[in-house]
């Protein structure tokens, strides 16, 4: 899995309840064509990004491809890659 390209926007809570930020991005992925998840359309990963303090880490997450989402997960090496990704992501957010 390969990082091709990404949006990022700064959730915000007009309540003022829930602690920390919220961010989501969206990360255009590309795989191998041999992989299940291969898509000639391309394949995107939506993320919800939590930060507060020094906690960073993924809220949650889908695979999209032609706005369909797909039911798969990501492994523990992919998924530190991704939290590492967004975490040096977070100061290009727009709110």
């Amino acid at each position: 899995m390969k990082i091709t390209g990404y949006s990022v926007e700064q959730l915000n809570d007009p309540t003022g309840i829930l602690i920390g930020e919220r961010f989501e991005f969206f990360l255009d992925i590309e795989v191998d064509e041999e992989d299940e998840l291969f898509s000639e359309n391309g394949i995107q990963l939506r993320v919800l990004f939590y930060k507060n303090d020094e906690d960073c880490r993924i809220l949650n997450y889908h695979f999209l491809a032609s706005e369909k989402i797909l039911e798969f997960a990501l492994d523990e090496e992919e998924e530190q890659i991704v939290t590492k990704f967004c975490y040096e992501h977070l100061s290009d957010a727009e709110e």
